[in-house]
């Protein structure tokens, strides 16, 4: 019986984590998508004319990771620094710990107070990260995750879906700056690389 159980167990987890690949794999044509459409793309038109597909890490499971969520009590908001004068409203919401190829590591996730109040974000967390790949392999601010505050105490982080800040691809936009405690001393080789050398 126990053999059983641990086999449905480990069926379970294999027929998860293929979920998550192509969920993945979803948002990474999504993402091709939207860059090469005049209308959502952040390219210059010089660059969205020659555009083919942005650059990402092969798909690695090891980088889907269910972390646990602490949620903060009484934080003050705060001014995030951008890449600009601009400073966007911040609340720390909570820290997320979790491993990666058996290492401890945790970062905070925050959430953007005018965000938040429109339709459909209510939910959303901000997880902005930089790593030992960032100003090599990867954009050297660091790169971003979306996600939505869970039901429970856990939440999956899956980092094949880490995206560069828009203005990696455009002056014109204003990006937040990831904060210095979200530094990951590992090198993340997932989601997307950096677009220019």
């Amino acid at each position: 019986m126990h053999r059983v159980l641990t086999l449905l167990f480990l069926l379970s987890s294999i027929i998860n984590f293929a979920q998550l690949k192509v969920t993945a794999e979803d948002f990474q044509s999504n993402l091709n998508k939207e860059f090469a459409d005049a209308k959502t793309s952040p390219l210059t038109a010089e660059d969205r004319n020659i555009f083919k597909a942005l650059d990402f890490f092969a798909i690695d499971t090891d980088f889907i990771v269910e972390a646990k969520l602490v949620k903060s009590k009484n934080e003050k908001s705060f001014a995030m620094k951008t890449t600009t004068d601009r400073t966007p409203l911040y609340v720390k919401y909570g820290v997320v710990s979790f491993k990666i190829k058996g290492e401890d590591f945790q970062l905070n996730v925050y959430q953007n107070l005018d965000l938040i109040k429109r339709p459909g974000f209510k939910k959303h967390l901000f997880l902005p990260f930089t790593d030992l790949t960032s100003g090599d392999q990867t954009y050297g601010g660091g790169r971003y995750i979306d996600l939505e505050i869970p039901k429970g105490e856990t939440i999956t982080i899956d980092f094949n879906q880490a995206y560069n800040p828009y203005c990696t691809y455009n002056p014109k936009y204003s990006c937040p700056v990831v904060p210095a405690e979200n530094d990951l001393i590992i090198q993340v080789n997932a989601g997307v690389k950096k677009f220019h050398d």
